[in-house]
C-alpha cells in the first residue's frame, strides 16, 4: 500500500505521529535527514567513555498521560523506572543542608503542613501563594503572578520551573508554568512521580516505535533531508529532498515534524519561535556507589541536577547560554567537583564527555509562546508537529508526542475524508 501521510521528522513527534497513524490503520512514510532517528531524544555510544549515555537527561513525570499511552502502544511501559511516590531530593552546595520534597499520593496537597515533607524553615501560607500562578495569563510572566523570592522559590519552584521550562523561571510564561504545575502537583504526588528512561532514551521512546512500526508497515528512511516544498494554490504538490522534485499525490498528506527553524525555511510566511535556549549535560564514567540518590536538585552549585545510572552519573543544567563557550574541561572539573562533594566521592576526575545543545528549546516566554503556530496550516495537506507547535506545555517529550497526536488526527481527517 503506497503512503497516504508523509512524515517528514522522526523525532518524538514524528515518532508519535506514525504511530498514531498506524493505530488507526492508515499507511505512513517516515523519513529524518540524520542518521538515526530520535531526533534530540536519542542515544549514542560514546568511545570516550566506553559507554552508551543520552544525548540530555530527558525527565518525564508518571502523569504525562501522553508518555504513558504512547509507551503501552509500542509496547515499552516497562522501560521507565523511578520512585514509588513524589519524592524530590535537594541539596544547598553552599551549607551542605539536604532535604526532600515529599507529595502526597492524593489530589489534596496535606503533605504541606508536614514538616519533614515541605521545603525546612517554610510555612503552609508559603505554599498557599502559589495558587496566584494557576490563572497563567497569556502575556504574563511568572514574576507577574507569584513572589519569585523566598524559600520556597528558592529550594523548590526555581529549580523546578528551570528544568520544565529551559528558561530563567521568573521571566518564563506563566500560562506555560501553570500548566506544568496543574498536570503534576496540582494533580497530586501519584501524578508528579519522577520517571527516567531506562537503560536509556533510544531503548525506551526510538527503538521500540521503530520496532513496532515496522511489524506495522510503516517504512522509515534516514538520511533523506527535505530541502523544500513546491505550493499551488491551498495544497502542497511535490517535495525536493536532493534528487529532484517528487510530486504528492491528491489524496497525501505532509506532516512537517522538524525544528522550527527548519520549518520556517520551508514553509512561506510561517511563524515560529525563533529565540532559543541551550542546555549542558555532563556524563561521567563512574559506576555510584549503591544507594545513590537517582536524582538529586543541587542549589548554589555549577551542577543543577545529577542523576545516578547503574554505570555514569550524569548532570543537567538548563537555560544554560552562560555555559556553552566555557572550556569543556573546566565544566568538567565543576562539575565533578559538585557530584564528589554532594556524593562523598573521590576528587579524581574520571573519564568525562560534555554535550552542548545550544538550541535545545525555544524560550519559554511568553513572547515566543505567543509565537507558537497551531498543528493546521493555511494547506489543507500539510500539518505540523513538535514541542514547539501550539500545545499547552513548554518544550518537553509530553508536549512533542502530544503535538504528534494531534496532527495524525487532522492528517487522518482529511485522508478518511
Amino acid at each position: 500500500m503506497s503512503p497516504r501521510v508523509r512524515i517528514v521528522g522522526a523525532g518524538m513527534a514524528g515518532l508519535s505521529a506514525a504511530v498514531e497513524l498506524a493505530r488507526r490503520g492508515i499507511a505512513a512514510e517516515l523519513s529524518d535527514g540524520a542518521a538515526q532517528a530520535g531526533g534530540r531524544c536519542r542515544s549514542y555510544h560514546d568511545p570516550q567513555l566506553g559507554r552508551t549515555i543520552d544525548n540530555g537527561n530527558h525527565l518525564v513525570l508518571s502523569g504525562n498521560r501522553a508518555v504513558a499511552d504512547y509507551l503501552a502502544t509500542i509496547g515499552a511501559s516497562d522501560r521507565l523506572s523511578g520512585p514509588l511516590h513524589a519524592d524530590f531530593a535537594f541539596v544547598d552546595r553552599a551549607t551542605g543542608a539536604r532535604w526532600s520534597v515529599r507529595a502526597n499520593d492524593g489530589p489534596v496537597p496535606w503533605w504541606i503542613f508536614r514538616d519533614g515533607r515541605r521545603v525546612p524553615g517554610t510555612r503552609v501560607w508559603d505554599y498557599l501563594r502559589l495558587a496566584g500562578l494557576l490563572p497563567g495569563k497569556p502575556g504574563q510572566t511568572v514574576a507577574d503572578r507569584i513572589a519569585t523570592r523566598g524559600a520556597v522559590w528558592d529550594k523548590l519552584m526555581e529549580p523546578v520551573l528551570l528544568a520544565a521550562l529551559n528558561t530563567a523561571a521568573a521571566d518564563g510564561s506563566a500560562a506555560l508554568a501553570a500548566a506544568v504545575v496543574r498536570e503534576s502537583l496540582g494533580r497530586g504526588g501519584r501524578a508528579s512521580r519522577p520517571r527516567i528512561a531506562e537503560p536509556t532514551l533510544a531503548a525506551a521512546f526510538v527503538d521500540p516505535a521503530i520496532a513496532w512500526l515496522a511489524r506495522q508497515g510503516t517504512a522509515l528512511t534516514l538520511g533523506r533531508r527535505l530541502r523544500a516544498l513546491r505550493f499551488d494554490g491551498d495544497r502542497v504538490v511535490a517535495l525536493d529532498s536532493g534528487g529532484g522534485e517528487e510530486p504528492v499525490a491528491a489524496d497525501e498528506t505532509i506532516i512537517l515534524a522538524v525544528p522550527p527553524w527548519v520549518a520556517s525555511a520551508l514553509v512561506p510566511g510561517l511563524t515560529t519561535p525563533d529565540e532559543h535556549r541551550a542546555i549542558v549535560n555532563a556524563h561521567f564514567a563512574f559506576v555510584p556507589p549503591a544507594g545513590t540518590a537517582p536524582m538529586i536538585g543541587v542549589i548554589g552549585g555549577a551542577a543543577e541536577w545529577i542523576f545516578a545510572f547503574p554505570d555514569r552519573l550524569s548532570v543537567t543544567v538548563s537555560a544554560a547560554d552562560h555555559l556553552v563557550d566555557v572550556d569543556r574541561a573546566e565544566l568538567a572539573a565543576r562539575f565533578w567537583a559538585d557530584i564528589a562533594a554532594i556524593h562523598h566521592l573521590p576528587a579524581t576526575l574520571p573519564p568525562w564527555q560534555i554535550v552542548k545543545e545550544k538550541r535545545a528549546t525555544f524560550a519559554a516566554t511568553p513572547a515566543q509562546d505567543a509565537k507558537r503556530p497551531p498543528a493546521e496550516t493555511r494547506w489543507r495537506n500539510l500539518f505540523l508537529a513538535g514541542d514547539w507547535t501550539q500545545t499547552g506545555l513548554p518544550a518537553t517529550i509530553e508536549g512533542a508526542i502530544r503535538s504528534g497526536e494531534r496532527a495524525a488526527r487532522l492528517a487522518a481527517g482529511v485522508v478518511l475524508g
